[in-house]
């Protein structure tokens, strides 16, 4: 159960208001589209490549470049989330991806860490025998009157 600050990352949630907000009573909840990104029939899913077609266009609609992101970066973000938030363990976290708790294969790791992820901390500041205390809001990655 998520808590209320959390509320938006919930999938039911966010499922229950999408089909309140689309009226679908019967068929596909996620539609093919045809030209003009109208639905072209209820009785056929939308395709991976029309999603990830949309899912791109949020991004530039938000000016994030969406050439590093695919279908993956949910998997990504929910493994990202929970060992940075939540504070899994690597264990817990491939249960719920379904990946192997052998470690061998170091997939936990593919998803843990990127080429484009931002650094949360200055490298100069690793061995810093005096830090100071900083809590990072999970909003914003910043320490501010929000994270505490």
């Amino acid at each position: 159960m998520l808590s209320e600050h959390e509320a938006h990352l919930c999938p039911v949630r966010a499922m229950a208001a999408w089909i309140d907000a689309s009226e679908i009573t019967s068929g596909y909840i996620f539609r093919r589209r045809a030209a003009g990104d109208r639905v072209q029939d209820k009785d056929a899913a939308m395709t991976s490549e029309q999603f990830l077609e949309l899912f791109r266009n949020n991004l530039v609609d938000i000016q994030v470049e969406p050439s590093p992101y695919g279908t993956h970066s949910f998997r990504r973000g929910g493994c990202q989330y929970f060992a940075s938030m939540r504070r899994w363990k690597l264990r817990r976290i491939c249960e719920w991806g379904g990946w192997s708790t052998e470690f061998s294969s170091m997939t936990i790791v593919k998803y843990l860490i990127s080429w484009n992820d931002e650094p949360e901390e200055s490298r100069d500041n690793f061995l810093d025998p005096d830090p100071k205390p900083s809590i990072l809001c999970h909003v914003c990655k910043r320490s501010c009157h929000c994270a505490y």
